[in-house]
């Protein structure tokens, strides 16, 4: 929040004092992005709640919305910033007379944001990676789609510096179709959890790998999964010893689901229903 916070006002103060309407956007993409960061933190804080009696399965819900609220904010970022750019390149004149000094300020006031946005992506992609967490993920793209929006500045910058007219409004443009593209990308995934998508196929795999270590399961089906927030909801039927003890059963379930709790990198939800093995 702090890097965003002194991005924006670097980018927009200098994009009002050179006349930069792609480096102004760029500021307040920046400044949208301390929005975004407000709105997972909110997010993260409700959709982490231990369930109760109003939501049984938990409030993880309260998360996907909140990545869906950044792609939201994205979407019409990027929209804005492609129509302000395309009226500016229909009244501008074929030749502006930009002054040199347009150029050298987009280029490194650019560079400092495209280093430390990067940076910012990196990390919070990491911490989004572990922790499962889609609105975490969302707004690492967030933080890409600013380092790109920069790199799209420094490149009408250097048209500038060669006397391309329309450098500053082509770079809008450009910004505004990458970030539209990551809203794109933080709704489809936001639309999967909502449509009870299973989670993914290397997370399927992992789940029965856990699964065939039992050895006191004999055999396995019906598995089902689906996310809710950060958990992952698995429901399953499992083939035991006829022979066996209703106690003796329920600890074979028992178990497999501490396996998952234990082996899984991310919180599960577990639901099993036992069945006598035929033969």
């Amino acid at each position: 929040m702090a890097v965003n916070v002194s991005l924006s006002v670097l980018k927009i103060v200098f994009g009002v004092l050179v006349g930069s309407i792609a480096l102004l956007t760029d500021g307040f993409h920046s400044l949208s992005d301390l929005a975004t960061d407000v709105a997972v933190l909110v997010g993260t804080h409700f959709g982490s709640k231990d369930a109760d009696h109003e939501h049984p399965y938990g409030h993880g819900r309260i998360e996907t919305f909140s990545a869906a609220l950044v792609g939201l904010v994205l979407l019409v970022i990027g929209a804005v910033m492609i129509f302000k750019a395309s009226m500016q390149i229909a009244r501008l004149p074929q030749s502006t007379g930009h002054p040199s000094s347009l150029g050298s300020v987009m280029i490194w006031v650019s560079l400092v944001s495209v280093v430390s946005k990067e940076m910012i992506y990196r990390w919070t992609r990491n911490v989004a990676m572990h922790t499962h967490s889609a609105a975490l993920y969302a707004n690492a793209w967030h933080h890409r789609s600013d380092a790109l929006s920069s790199l799209a500045v420094l490149l009408g910058a250097i048209a500038i510096l060669f006397d391309y007219p329309h450098g500053d409004q082509i770079a809008a443009i450009a910004v505004g179709l990458m970030i539209i593209l990551v809203a794109v990308k933080v709704f489809s995934g936001c639309l999967n959890e909502l449509t009870e998508r299973s989670v993914d196929q290397k997370t399927v795999e992992q789940i029965e790998k856990i699964i065939a270590s039992e050895k006191r399961i004999l055999d396995w089906h019906k598995l089902r999964t689906r996310s809710l927030g950060r958990e992952v909801f698995i429901d399953l039927h499992i083939l035991v010893d006829p022979d066996l003890t209703v106690t003796d059963a329920h600890e074979i379930s028992d178990g497999l689901e501490q396996s998952l709790h234990d082996r899984m990198s991310q919180p599960v939800n577990v639901m099993v229903h036992i069945e006598p093995k035929t033969y």
